[in-house]
């Protein structure tokens, strides 16, 4: 009953969040300076093609009115039309939202896999030169912007060694073959990928290092040790699977900023997907299409962060039942 109330609680404060978010989404494309109207309506038009086409868009109606439809299109995935391509916005966000799932899947599985592994192993030689390595690079590589890192890679392999793609998720013309797309797809994800992987992995070997180095001295390590246990089983089956429960809530926390990272690393890379398309129809003013691209990160966003509360109140029963404690 506990978790159930929590559960609805954090359902409920997801519920207020998007709404506040897509509140601000609506005034926020409204006051941007900038007439959309001048992208639709051109000044040769009669009259009556001008009324028609600010009733396709819908720009004859009241504000509220606005608003409300809006909302209810949302909920709907009504995207509406683009102001440029004239396209509906769903249909092109959907064509651009698997090229954005493939990076965002590659670039996090790989800072986690490479941040939790340097981590152990930093752990498990304390004092020598892997923790020293592993510290000073996971330290740097957080420290350091997403944008610098990105841009000196793609100046070293695209200008001084050209020796990989530096834009786009395929060549053109895409070559003959589906293994050979695969592969070609591949090489193009190397690069954008990459760059997320070196500068995501050190929070991720730096907080499992340090709750590692915790578990390594508690009673029961100490214990095993002394039972005479082979090294890699008190690692990896005593320690490591103690701090599992906030490894785990580290994955579900890290995901909004992984979510909205894309965008970043989309428009460096000129990565056909969802974080480049909300840029590209921001400067064109395109409010329909960046409309629809924010909500689809911003719904990710928040799902990710209701994910992480989930999986925090199981890992940890004290969470959920401080949260109702005040009840």
């Amino acid at each position: 009953m506990g978790f159930r109330s929590y559960l609805i609680r954090r359902l409920i404060y997801t519920v207020i969040v998007l709404w506040v978010i897509l509140t601000f989404n609506y005034i926020l494309f409204r006051v941007m300076p900038g007439d959309p109207e001048k992208m639709i309506l051109d000044p040769n038009f009669t009259p009556q093609a001008k009324m028609e086409l600010r009733r396709q868009f819908g720009l004859d109606q009241p504000p509220l009115t606005q608003y409300l439809n809006y909302l209810k299109s949302l909920v709907k995935f009504d995207l509406g039309l683009s102001f440029s391509t004239r396209r509906l916005v769903w249909s092109e966000l959907r064509e651009r939202l698997p090229n954005t799932i493939v990076l965002f899947s590659v670039a996090f599985v790989g800072q986690a896999a490479l941040g939790i592994s340097l981590g152990v192993a930093s752990a498990a030689n304390r004092g020598r030169f892997t923790e020293k390595f592993v510290v000073g690079a996971g330290l740097f590589a957080y420290a350091v912007p997403t944008f610098f890192i990105q841009l000196l890679l793609l100046l070293a392999f695209g200008y001084y060694w050209p020796i990989m793609p530096i834009h786009g998720t395929m060549s053109a013309p895409p070559p003959d073959g589906s293994w050979a797309r695969f592969l070609d797809r591949l090489w193009h994800l190397i690069l954008p990928a990459g760059s997320n992987i070196l500068i995501g992995f050190g929070s991720w070997a730096l907080y499992t290092r340090n709750t590692m180095l915790e578990a390594l001295g508690q009673d029961y390590i100490v214990t095993a040790r002394a039972k005479g246990l082979p090294r890699s089983e008190v690692l990896y089956h005593h320690a490591l699977r103690s701090v599992l429960p906030p490894i785990v809530t580290l994955i579900f926390m890290s995901l909004p900023g992984a979510v909205s990272g894309a965008v970043i690393t989309e428009s460096i890379f000129s990565w056909h997907g969802v974080g480049r398309y909300l840029l590209d129809a921001t400067l064109q003013m395109d409010y329909p299409a960046a409309q629809g691209a924010f909500y689809l990160i911003a719904l990710a966003v928040i799902i990710s962060n209701l994910m992480a509360d989930i999986a925090y109140g199981l890992v940890d029963p004290r969470i959920r039942v401080g949260a109702g404690a005040g009840k």
